[in-house]
């Protein structure tokens, strides 16, 4: 097998199972561990997966987040199951925030079912969903493109996002530690404050194994948020915390449910 077919097989197996073994990549590939550590090497230096000890993950750390490409192949129906819960907070005529992320790429294409709307992202793939859809006024931040979280990020995007005004911010975080929620990018942070300040009322979106994560970078405390809509209850100690601080999720159903 070449190289470049082996390392779309490694990731694809990192988008299935999250994470791999070196020992086992090797005898899969009848490769020498070396090659398939040059391999792993490779893909992390390109900011695809992280290396751990014996293998290597797409799971997030403090400061890695895996590439947009592979999120969006990820829990699709906890996302969507999110999204949808998210989508009743949306009233026809508002302005609505979408910030960028998978999840919330899923909640931009479901948009279009409270037209009409006036919808500002720096999401690409919600720019994509949108632009030809009636009774949809798109609202495309410019600034920096980050092909990794397929969004636009920088000076350019705060600042034009100052110059605006929402009803409602929708942002997603892949980490919160007790009542904090976290990010690996300082310029992703930065971009979601932003929206966050701008906006009147404010909901997080976050899939319940995301609790008890933390991230290098603080990005808003849990009661900043208007409603925080997850898929299930975290762990006991992330819902103690929560309780305790007088934080109340919104658990997102199955439609059979």
């Amino acid at each position: 097998m070449k190289r470049d077919a082996r390392r779309q097989e490694i990731m694809d197996m990192l988008v299935r199972d999250g994470s791999v073994a070196l020992d086992a990549l090797a005898e899969h590939f009848s490769v020498s561990k070396m090659t398939i550590h040059r391999d792993l090497d490779d893909l992390e230096q390109a900011g695809l997966l992280r290396k751990v000890r014996g293998g290597a993950t797409i799971e997030p750390g403090t400061q890695f987040e895996s590439d947009f490409r592979f999120r969006e192949r990820q829990g699709g129906d906890v996302k969507r199951r999110i999204a949808r819960a998210a989508l009743e907070l949306v009233e026809p005529g508002s302005t609505v925030i979408v910030n960028d992320g998978s999840m919330a790429a899923v909640l931009g294409a479901m948009l279009v079912e409270a037209r009409p709307l006036t919808v500002i992202t720096n999401n690409f793939a919600v720019m994509e969903a949108l632009r030809n859809e009636r009774g949809m006024t798109l609202i495309g931040l410019g600034g920096t493109y980050s092909s990794k979280y397929n969004g636009f990020f920088g000076v350019v995007t705060e600042e034009s996002l100052f110059r605006l005004r929402a009803d409602i911010a929708f942002i997603s975080t892949p980490a919160v530690s007790r009542t904090t929620s976290y990010h690996m990018d300082d310029a992703v942070v930065r971009a979601k404050q932003a929206m966050m300040k701008i906006s009147d009322r404010k909901c997080l979106m976050v899939g319940h194994q995301r609790f008890g994560r933390s991230a290098l970078h603080a990005m808003a405390d849990l009661r900043d948020f208007d409603a925080i809509v997850t898929d299930a209850e975290p762990g006991t100690a992330s819902m103690d915390e929560l309780r305790d601080a007088g934080i109340t999720l919104t658990i997102a159903k199955d439609k059979a449910e």
